[in-house]
């Protein structure tokens, strides 16, 4: 007997117990599919991620006066300062102080650094809705203040019209710039006439004086449905007294990130009027801190997901190593015959190790396509590419491939040891 002929008696044996092999083969597709499937969910939020802050650039960094809390389950990102009973005593009289208008413009003119960009920003109103005489947006666009780096340093280019004058800056008058998202559902016919026009935004008239192109958005941020203003009219007609602005700073070379933030501390420093001993009461962000904190979570996720996957495919291996058991009980005459007819223990093993991979592949298979299916309804909604994980696909087939392999090695060498004449003699 040939090993062709023992891989087609193991597909016959497949096939003409159709019931334990489908059984066995969703046991083991059951830890595959939430493997890929959760994989392929990540990579497709990974995705997502990367194109939100790709147009932001890696040579800028933004100056706050908290943290920003990011990460599932209220975890904070890997950077975040422990704040023990000695930081709290340090940081206890200036905790919380929000950056002042003062602030900003002080570390704006002390800050020379060479070939940088500074942009002061205060955020509006979320959710609000913009109209004109006939047509309006849904409550989702987003009010932000801003100067005239503003767009340059979040990646935003000018489709029509101009940009903010020193003037219309410091006046703070009802002027604004609107992304491409507000422009094309107020202006469907035509985004250029949005030049000029007059438009409601939360119940406010200003005119427009820009569209913004489209810079790209995902499920995590939409950067086209936004509002630009002066930060001075932001401030003027939206803010609180506990608002607080938010100050970018972007140089032209990368390599001279790490000295620019250097610099900016040792400025900001004596604008919130800190002493020596006293710790910082700003926080300093860099443009990928967040996706890398993000992308930071998604990995604990991933690695709790292979946690899931290997211990179902423990119980999916014991499974199949007692259904291959159960079979060798069941064929114990027929692998008494076919010894009998000259067949060797090398074939029987041949036979049962043939059988036992075949049904855990088939679960591989089974696991991998419903994964990779389901886990691209993610990335359909986040509007990012089709995601097949090739690496964890190939691990899948081989990790399957060896549980296969182990789970039917004893009983295949139980059979290949069993005697012809007391096999024949099995009731």
């Amino acid at each position: 007997m040939t090993y062709r002929d023992s891989l087609a008696l193991s597909w016959k044996n497949i096939t003409g117990n159709k019931l334990r092999t489908s059984i066995t083969v969703i046991i083991i597709a059951l830890g595959i599919f939430a493997l890929i499937l959760i994989i392929t969910a990540i990579q497709a939020a990974s995705n997502s991620l990367t194109a939100s802050f790709s147009t932001m650039g890696s040579n800028s960094f933004s100056i706050r006066y908290k943290e920003r809390s990011v990460g599932f389950g209220h975890r904070r990102r890997a950077n975040t300062i422990k704040t023990n009973k000695k930081t709290l005593n340090e940081r206890k009289s200036n905790l919380g102080i929000p950056i002042s208008l003062n602030d900003a413009k002080m570390f704006r003119d002390r800050f020379d650094f060479p070939g940088s960009r500074v942009s002061i920003a205060l955020r509006g109103p979320s959710g609000i809705v913009v109209n004109t005489n006939r047509l309006k947006t849904n409550p989702e666009v987003n009010v932000y203040g801003g100067d005239e780096n503003y767009l340059e340093l979040n990646g935003y280019n000018i489709s029509y019209g101009r940009n903010f004058t020193k003037t219309e800056i410091e006046s703070g008058i009802n002027v604004c710039m609107i992304g491409s998202g507000v422009a094309s559902k107020l202006f469907p016919d035509n985004n250029a006439k949005a030049i000029d026009a007059l438009v409601s935004v939360d119940h406010i008239p200003y005119r427009v004086i820009t569209v913004l192109a489209d810079k790209g958005s995902s499920a995590f941020f939409n950067t086209s449905k936004v509002v630009i203003t002066p930060y001075n009219n932001v401030r003027r007609l939206f803010a609180s007294q506990n608002s607080t602005y938010n100050i970018a700073v972007q140089v032209d070379d990368l390599k001279k990130m790490d000295v620019a933030v250097g610099e900016a501390t040792a400025v900001f420093r004596p604008v919130r009027q800190l002493s020596i001993k006293d710790a910082d009461n700003f926080f300093i962000d860099k443009s990928d801190s967040i996706a890398e904190s993000l992308l930071t979570n998604l990995g604990f996720l991933e690695k709790g997901t292979i946690g899931i996957a290997f211990i179902t495919l423990i119980g999916a291996a014991i499974g199949l190593m007692n259904i291959m058991l159960v079979a060798v009980n069941e064929r114990t005459k027929e692998i008494g015959l076919a010894k009998a007819l000259g067949a060797t223990r090398k074939t029987i093993r041949a036979q049962f190790l043939f059988e036992s991979i075949i049904i855990s592949l088939m679960g591989a298979v089974a696991g991998i396509i419903s994964g990779v299916l389901l886990g691209n309804l993610v990335a359909i909604l986040l509007h990012t590419g089709f995601v097949i994980p090739w690496a964890w696909v190939i691990a899948g087939i081989f990790v399957c491939f060896v549980v296969g392999l182990l789970a039917g090695s004893y009983p295949a060498y139980k059979a290949s040891k069993l005697d012809p004449i007391v096999a024949l003699r099995y009731e």
